[in-house]
């Protein structure tokens, strides 16, 4: 009879619990962890958009069936510290204050292991008509951030095509080769100034 209530009340727990929180329109300058973790069984969707937030969401970590982070319009920068969250598949964080792309794309990158969906439009690091970009400066973030998360299905609101994926490893194989060299020429003349210290020192002794 008691394993039998405990079963009911465990049941009864996972019942009411979100599936989806949003704390939009909030004017949060905190990220509600109080509510927020009381979840950590259930929570699929977290909606944290237009507030004014800007602080690291490590917490966020300990939501491990969470699937979809909505970040749209608050403070976030480029140097924002996600925790590693393998469970997520799709962020948006439109109208941020995202300008640095490729330590943005990075942490995206190394943080959300299996993500599809990116939505980062009206940032700075993502040109566009929206936002005062050109269309070439258009397709090559786009071409970056596909090269950079090749498991990404859809990036802003167009879905990413096979032909974009190909010419985004095209591109950026080409840079990350002119980058290699360009490392392998300083290596060499590094060695080369030292080679010639060593020749040098023993005659400054003397």
């Amino acid at each position: 009879m008691e394993l039998q209530t405990t079963a009911e009340h465990k049941q009864a727990n996972q019942a009411s619990g979100f599936h989806r929180l949003s704390f939009a329109y909030q004017g949060l300058t905190e990220i509600p962890y109080d509510s927020i973790l009381m979840q950590t069984d259930t929570l699929e969707v977290l909606d944290l958009s237009y507030n004014i937030l800007d602080e690291n969401p490590a917490l966020l970590g300990r939501l491990e069936k969470l699937n979809t982070l909505i970040l749209d319009s608050n403070n976030y920068t480029s140097h924002v510290k996600f925790p590693y969250m393998p469970s997520i598949t799709a962020m948006c964080i439109n109208k941020n204050k995202i300008n640095n792309l490729p330590v943005f794309v990075e942490e995206i990158r190394r943080k959300f292991p299996n993500i599809k969906v990116l939505s980062m439009m009206n940032n700075e690091a993502a040109p566009s008509y929206f936002n005062g970009g050109s269309l070439s400066q258009h397709i090559d973030y786009r071409l970056y951030v596909i090269s950079q998360i090749p498991g990404l299905e859809i990036l802003d609101d167009t879905e990413v095509l096979e032909k974009e994926r190909i010419q985004a490893g095209k591109t950026y194989r080409l840079q990350q080769r002119s980058l290699s060299s360009s490392r392998k020429k300083k290596d060499e003349s590094s060695r080369k100034h030292t080679h010639i210290q060593r020749k040098v020192n023993p005659i400054i002794r003397q």
